[in-house]
């Protein structure tokens, strides 16, 4: 009861601080599973979104959240996890790299000398002590390069793990392709993450989003919210395309969201 009343409080205030207005250009809102994907510029950004959707879209729609941001205090956990209902993801996750292996020391060849064809001329120098060796450093081997994991692979699959759960369980996602807040208005190239969750819920639908001016409301590096009109345009759903490749895909993607800002 607390976390509704609290949702509530936060829904009032978020609304009188941006408007908060939803624009369903390309799709009406509907008790559908889907995937809405969003341009990133704001911390404020899944509350933003959150608060625009229609309630009975909010109970079924589930934001992703920094875990290190948003985490990082007992109230904010509590908020997320509470009113929000988010689904934590660590930042930069993508798929592990091995490491490379630590450089090994040079190798060193070591020759025993033999004066057994020695020419006669060099018979009057000094010999070599008794057992003498001469090190010859060799060249360190070729760096290999770090391998990748594999494509669908559990490695590649761990950090999408909370988004395929909630997915799985039939709840629809908020999540934000570049990955990381970009500050120049104009978005990041998307992250694969998108690709993968198009390729393994080829059901669930793609709802572009534009959210406008909500960075003016809380800049990257602020904490105190200033009031500015703000508002999320939902544009029409797009598809994975059958043999169509990742990039292109997510190119495509982020093409249609950048295309709800001039709407």
């Amino acid at each position: 009861m607390l976390a509704k009343f609290t949702g509530w409080g936060l829904l009032a205030l978020i609304r009188l601080l941006t408007g908060a207005q939803a624009r369903w250009w390309g799709c009406p809102p509907k008790a559908e599973q889907r995937i809405y994907f969003a341009n990133h510029q704001s911390h404020l950004d899944l509350v933003m979104i959150w608060a625009a959707l229609p309630e009975e879209l909010r109970s079924i729609t589930r934001p992703i959240a920094a875990r290190d941001y948003w985490a990082n205090t007992p109230f904010k956990r509590w908020i997320t996890t509470e009113v929000f209902h988010a689904i934590y993801v660590e930042r930069g996750g993508g798929a592990p790299v091995v490491p490379p292996a630590p450089p090994e020391p040079p190798a060193v060849e070591r020759i025993d000398p033999s004066f057994d064809d020695a020419p006669q001329t060099l018979a009057a120098a000094e010999p070599e002590p008794a057992g003498a060796q001469i090190e010859i450093p060799l060249p360190p081997p070729a760096a290999e390069p770090s391998p990748l994991a594999p494509p669908g692979s559990a490695e590649a699959l761990a950090p999408l793990q909370p988004l395929i759960e909630a997915l799985q369980s039939g709840d629809s996602i908020i999540i934000f392709p570049e990955g990381t807040r970009g500050h120049t208005g104009e978005p990041q190239k998307f992250k694969s993450g998108l690709f993968t969750l198009a390729q393994m819920f080829p059901e669930v639908v793609l709802v572009p989003a534009w959210i406008d001016n909500v960075q003016r409301v809380m800049p990257k590096g602020e904490v105190v919210p200033v009031p500015i009109l703000c508002s999320v345009t939902f544009g029409a759903p797009i598809r994975l395309e059958e043999g169509e490749e990742r990039r292109p895909f997510l190119d495509r993607a982020r093409e249609a969201v950048v295309a709800l800002r001039n709407v």
